[in-house]
């Protein structure tokens, strides 16, 4: 009788401790600037629907033609989140996470940077509880969602507090001959224009963003073995950056463009970029 009771009791606790445990969730929703359904995960923290706070929000961007779910099966981002804030790294927050497909976050194959804009983050607010102004979101992103993290930060930088760039394809020039900026179809097509990737890239964004006067810090990383070259990119960029003084941080870690890289990396940008994110506050 006593083994019962104690199994009983155990069982309780076990699924009053999964109760509270972080979720995540695949959301749709009807997209005016896209004119189709659209998705996105989302991950809410332990303790989301017992609570009455509003949380701030990372806006986490995938690489060329990965799956939203990709930061969820490989990049161990639910993980890292819960840990992070079991230890007090980064406060209780959402993390969304759009299908991009291999648009690059440019209104170009599809109005995907309007689609972010005005249709994802107003779905967000309106679904979740969460902090309604610049310094209730932050935004990252790996590779090619790292170009995309980018240009949302320098182009709206009354939108977010920070940004994390992982392993970003942000060459200030011309991609390299291997990247696939120079195949999807977005920068040109059928073949390559590097006038519009110059036109769409930092260069293009630099003068307006340091005339907005609204430094967004700056998480920035790579692989010292990126296949891309990635590696030179962000030092360029960082280096332009630290010039006109602007925050931001650097680092070059071992390996290649590689899941190893980013769900390492991601470990270390997120506190980084909570520490200018306001924590969760009473609705």
């Amino acid at each position: 009788m006593k083994t019962i009771r104690a199994i009983l009791i155990l069982a309780g606790s076990l699924l009053a401790s999964l109760s509270f445990a972080s979720t995540v969730t695949t959301r749709e929703f009807d997209s005016p600037s896209l004119q189709r359904k659209w998705s996105y995960i989302a991950y809410l923290p332990t303790g989301y629907d017992s609570s009455d706070l509003r949380y701030p929000v990372l806006y986490l961007l995938h690489g060329n033609a990965q799956k939203a779910y990709d930061w969820v099966a490989s990049g161990q981002i639910q993980q890292t989140a819960d840990r992070l804030i079991a230890e007090g790294k980064m406060p209780p927050a959402v993390i969304v996470i759009p299908e991009a497909g291999t648009t690059w976050f440019v209104d170009r194959k599809e109005k995907m940077e309007t689609a972010v804009i005005h249709d994802l983050l107003p779905e967000v607010q309106q679904r979740f509880r969460t902090i309604e102004r610049r310094e209730g979101r932050v935004v990252a992103g790996l590779s090619m969602g790292g170009f995309g993290a980018m240009r949302f930060a320098m182009k709206y930088p009354e939108l977010f507090a920070a940004a994390g760039l992982l392993s970003p394809a942000i060459y200030a020039d011309e991609p390299p001959a291997n990247s696939s900026a120079r195949r999807v179809g977005v920068f040109g097509t059928p073949e390559f224009d590097a006038q519009i990737w110059r036109s769409l890239n930092y260069p293009g964004l630099w003068d307006a963003y340091l005339a907005k006067n609204l430094p967004v810090p700056m998480y920035i990383d790579s692989g010292d073995d990126d296949q891309f070259f990635i590696e030179e990119a962000a030092v360029e960029f960082y280096s332009k950056l630290r010039r006109n003084k602007q925050p931001a941080q650097l680092r070059i870690v071992d390996g290649g463009h590689s899941w190893n890289v980013w769900s390492v990396t991601i470990g270390d940008a997120l506190p980084f970029l909570f520490r200018f994110a306001a924590a969760p506050t009473p609705k």
